[in-house]
């Protein structure tokens, strides 16, 4: 197992240089020619769903001013086009600058090939955030029977670091979205998968987002929602006494956090939440203050 792990981890892990050479150095002037900026197009494929505008925009004004300095890589289509392999970028900022052809080298190689090791190279490159990350390492294991191990062998990072990764897409929809446009980070979308309820997911990820809350902080959030929602859980319990109840009130009053107080025959607990050390140092403090 470990010999077939580490030859699929090797060959994920050559990037899209092992199929298209390196300009500068493998590919003849004569491979390299001028197409029509008209009959090229983006790969849908293509696991970076996000580009820089500035940076595109800086990239346009360098091309305007000195042209195209590398050709971008193409694969020919049965009606005459040609789909980018390499070099997306060079291509939105060339159509940004309204040029009528960019250089390039057409290479005719297995859409197979190119979509697996696209996403490896993007992956070791770090260029993705993390939900085109996630979708990323989703699509090798789904679309090209690639395992978790494989994928940590090649991208050289752990297995858990990917499973967490991936988890991030069972996230309600909309604050996936949030992630996606670095309004709250994969930290925070770790944090919040702890609520189950999508509902509950979203108005924790607003709350997030609105008061620039922390990782820690929205854990703690997280455990809270989860706790009182299995509060809600109806369980058969004798009724408290009432002297107790009002205990647990005025106690809840003067520490501003839930208190419990359990009773028995001989013995009886008491219960004082806290949500972040914080929390706990407002709380010793008032329980040390003299009278």
């Amino acid at each position: 197992m470990a010999n077939k792990v580490a030859k699929r981890s090797n060959r994920l892990g050559r990037g899209l240089s092992a199929l298209i050479p390196d300009v500068k150095d493998d590919i003849d002037s004569k491979e390299i020619i001028n197409i029509e900026l008209s009959k090229v197009y983006p790969n849908e494929g293509q696991p970076r769903k996000v580009f820089d505008d500035e940076k595109i925009e800086i990239l346009c004004e360098s091309i305007k001013n000195y042209g195209v300095l590398q050709p971008i890589v193409v694969k020919p289509d049965e009606e005459g086009n040609y789909m980018v392999i390499a070099g997306e970028r060079r291509y939105r900022a060339s159509t940004k600058a309204k040029l009528k052809q960019i250089p390039a080298v057409i290479r005719d190689i297995p859409m197979k090939d190119i979509m697996e090791i696209a996403l490896i190279e993007n992956l070791q490159r770090e260029d993705l955030n993390s939900i085109e990350e996630a979708l990323a390492y989703k699509s090798l294991i789904d679309h090209y029977n690639v395992t978790q191990e494989e994928i940590s062998e090649a991208v050289g990072k752990s297995r858990p670091h990917i499973t967490n990764t991936i988890r991030l897409l069972n996230l309600q929809q909309e604050v996936i979205d949030m992630i996606e446009n670095t309004t709250l980070t994969a930290g925070h979308g770790k944090a919040i998968l702890r609520v189950a309820d999508p509902k509950l997911q979203l108005e924790l990820a607003k709350k997030v987002a609105d008061e620039e809350l922390s990782v820690r902080v929205t854990e703690s959030l997280a455990k809270r929602i989860c706790e009182n929602k299995e509060e809600e859980i109806p369980k058969k319990a004798k009724e408290k006494d009432i002297f107790i109840v009002d205990v647990e009130e005025r106690l809840r009053n003067i520490f501003g956090t839930k208190v419990s107080i359990s009773k028995g025959k001989k013995k009886g607990k008491i219960e004082i939440e806290y949500y972040s050390d914080e929390d706990l140092n407002n709380i010793l403090s008032m329980m040390m203050e003299e009278d």
